[in-house]
């Protein structure tokens, strides 16, 4: 009987030593226009106009303002995420305030950036100013099984706000 019982425990402690050991799914890229994730928020936009090095003004197609938007994509390239780098877009309305903050073209783990989705973590923003949106501590601890792409998530949304402050329209 001892015998069955150390080998039932051998063979557990196999599978979940086996188990544990998968080798790491390959990422996948994903590509994420910015000018579609503008589209999300304003659906009558036509394109994006370069106002300076940072900004861009969302119009539509009589040229009226609808909107302005950021990139860390220039910028980013040294902020890397779980599978690699994390460029953000940031879209505002007319005054400045936050509608949405997105992940662009990235090679994260689907279920984790759902996973943030879900935990609203890219909601931290809205509805603020660019001022009041630079204060914003999202702490990527608090997202629990996401917590590097978490973290460089918000390294993005800190650098992009805070050159766009510095290079204000």
């Amino acid at each position: 009987m001892n015998r069955i019982i150390a080998l039932i425990f051998i063979n557990l402690v196999t599978l979940s030593t086996a188990f544990s050991q998968a080798p790491k799914a390959k990422p996948i890229f994903k590509e994420v226009s910015g000018f579609q994730v503008v589209k999300s928020i304003f659906p009558t936009a036509a394109e994006l106009v370069q106002a300076n090095e940072v900004w861009f003004k969302i119009v539509d197609d009589k040229k009226a303002v609808l909107g302005y938007c950021i990139s860390s994509k220039p910028y980013s390239s040294g902020i890397i995420g779980y599978n690699g780098e994390t460029p953000v877009i940031v879209i505002f309305d007319k005054n400045c305030v936050v509608q949405k903050v997105s992940i662009l073209s990235n090679s994260e783990t689907a279920g984790y950036l759902t996973k943030l989705e879900r935990q609203n973590f890219f909601k931290n923003w809205y509805g603020l100013t660019i001022k009041d949106a630079m204060n914003v501590k999202a702490s990527a601890d608090s997202y629990s099984g996401a917590t590097i792409s978490a973290n460089a998530l918000r390294q993005n949304v800190d650098l992009i706000l805070r050159k766009a402050y510095s290079k204000r329209l």
